[in-house]
């Protein structure tokens, strides 16, 4: 039987790995087999957090918007349940942009909420 030889193979995927490391630090973007095991770790991350930015970017609005609900003088969570009782359907992103870039909408949203 023939013996298979892989050297084609084997250095696209050398040279395809530390494409993917470069950047990284030390011998972990040279040396492919520091390197392979960094990569590992760095798609388990990336996989991790983009579901771990949605959480953070909702927790960031929640509080832009208990900001300037506090200033108003309203409670974020009073807020909230207003809004559901008045069926006005705003997401927290969108109440969050109102709240930096349009105080005065976000003011009025606030006083429908307190009637």
């Amino acid at each position: 039987m023939s013996r298979i030889k892989r050297a084609v193979q084997a250095r696209k995927h050398r040279k395809n790995v530390l494409k993917q490391t470069k950047g990284f630090k030390y011998g972990r973007k040279s040396k492919f087999k520091l390197a392979k095991d960094a990569l590992r770790h760095a798609l388990t991350y990336a996989y991790r957090d983009r579901k771990v930015k949605k959480r953070v970017f909702r927790n960031l609005w929640n509080l832009q918007i208990n900001a300037l609900a506090r200033q108003n003088g309203i409670t974020y969570s009073r807020l909230i349940n207003g809004m559901k009782k008045k069926n006005i359907t705003l997401d927290r992103k969108v109440l969050s942009e109102l709240a930096k870039e349009y105080p005065e909408v976000f003011v009025k949203i606030v006083e429908e909420v307190k009637n």
